[in-house]
């Protein structure tokens, strides 16, 4: 089992935790509707860059 040779301080611990900090999702706005959605994702209404690439289940 591995044990560590010595105590790491509060400052390198808060060095190692410096990448850990939760960040917003990355949205866009769709050209043609207007509306937010993730990056590289569909949009709710089922746009993707402009076009309409997946039919809903009224048309």
């Amino acid at each position: 089992m591995a044990v560590q040779k010595s105590r790491k301080t509060p400052s390198r611990r808060g060095m190692i935790r410096a990448h850990d900090a939760l960040v917003a999702p990355t949205l866009s706005i769709e050209p043609t509707t207007g509306e937010t959605h993730r990056r590289h994702h569909v949009s709710p209404s089922g746009h993707y860059r402009g076009r309409k690439v997946v039919s809903g289940e009224d048309e």
